[in-house]
C-alpha cells in the first residue's frame, strides 16, 4: 500500500505538469460552462422540462471530462510511457504490474472527479445550480461511465504503437462524439437525424444516464445505458488484457 500511494503522488504531480491533460480536464469544462452560462443563463426552459442550460450542462460537461481522460490522456500517457521504455522500467521494478495499473486508473479516476467537483462549484456559486437526483445515484453513475472509458482508454493504449498514434486516433473518435453526444452542446437542439445517430454513441449512454440520474429520473429508465457501459467495460477489460504490452 505505501508503494502506491507513493507512485500515485506521483503519477498525480506528472498530470498537473502536463498543461494539456491538465487543462482539458480541470479548466476546459469550466471555460465551456462560463461561455454557454454567459450566453444562455440559467433561467427554466420549456425545452428542458423547466431546466436551466447550466443545469443540463453540469452533467453533459461531466461526461465530456470522463471521455477527455479515458479517450485521450489515459491512453496517451500509456503510449508515451511504452514508447520512452518508461512500462518496462517500472516492470522491472520492485513495484508490481498490478500496482502501477491500478495507479494509473486512480490517477485518472480522480483527476477526473476533480474536473466534476468543479463544475458543480462554479454551477452552484455561479448560477444557483439545481440537483434533484440522489448523490449516491449520480456517483455510481460517474464510476460506471469512467470505468467504462477508461477500459477503452486501454485499449487504445495496447494496440497504438506509440503516443503520436494514439492522440490522432484519440482526437478522432472523441471530438465526433463530444459534438454529437450532448456533452459539448445539449441534444435538444440539434437535428433529428444527429439525435437518432448519436445513440450509437458510447459518450451519448453516458451523457443519458447522467442527466436522466441528475434530475431525479430512476435506474430503470436507463436499463439500456447500463447495459451498454457494462458491456462495453467488459469488452475493454477483455481485449486490453489480451494485447496490453509492457514494452
Amino acid at each position: 500500500m505505501r508503494a502506491f500511494l507513493k507512485y500515485t503522488w506521483v503519477e498525480i504531480k506528472l498530470f498537473l505538469r502536463e498543461p494539456m491533460g491538465a487543462f482539458f480536464t480541470l479548466v476546459f469544462p469550466l471555460v465551456m460552462l462560463f461561455l454557454f452560462g454567459t450566453i444562455y443563463g440559467n433561467e427554466p426552459d420549456a425545452m428542458f422540462n423547466g431546466y436551466g442550460t447550466v443545469d443540463i450542462s453540469i452533467p453533459a460537461y461531466t461526461a465530456m471530462i470522463i471521455s477527455t481522460t479515458g479517450i485521450m490522456a489515459l491512453s496517451i500517457t500509456m503510449s508515451a510511457y511504452r514508447e520512452k521504455g518508461i512500462l518496462r522500467r517500472l516492470r522491472l521494478s520492485p513495484l508490481q504490474p498490478h500496482v502501477i495499473l491500478a495507479g494509473q486508473v486512480v490517477v485518472i479516476f480522480m483527476m477526473t472527479l476533480a474536473g466534476m467537483l468543479l463544475l458543480i462549484l462554479a454551477g452552484k456559486l455561479v448560477y444557483d445550480l439545481r440537483f434533484d437526483g440522489r448523490v449516491l445515484d449520480v456517483a455510481l453513475a460517474f464510476l460506471l461511465g469512467s470505468v467504462s472509458f477508461f477500459s477503452l482508454g486501454f485499449v487504445l493504449a495496447s494496440v497504438m504503437p506509440n503516443a503520436r498514434t494514439a492522440q490522432v486516433v484519440g482526437m478522432v473518435i472523441f471530438y465526433p462524439m463530444l459534438f454529437l453526444s450532448g456533452a459539448g452542446m445539449p441534444l435538444e437542439i440539434l437535428p433529428e437525424s444527429i439525435r437518432n445517430f448519436s445513440k450509437y454513441l458510447p459518450l451519448t449512454h453516458v451523457v443519458t444516464m447522467l442527466r436522466g440520474l441528475w434530475i431525479g429520473e430512476s435506474w430503470s429508465l436507463h436499463t439500456t445505458e447500463i447495459w451498454v457501459l457494462l458491456g462495453m467495460t467488459l469488452a475493454g477489460v477483455v481485449i486490453s488484457s489480451l494485447t496490453f504490452r509492457w514494452e
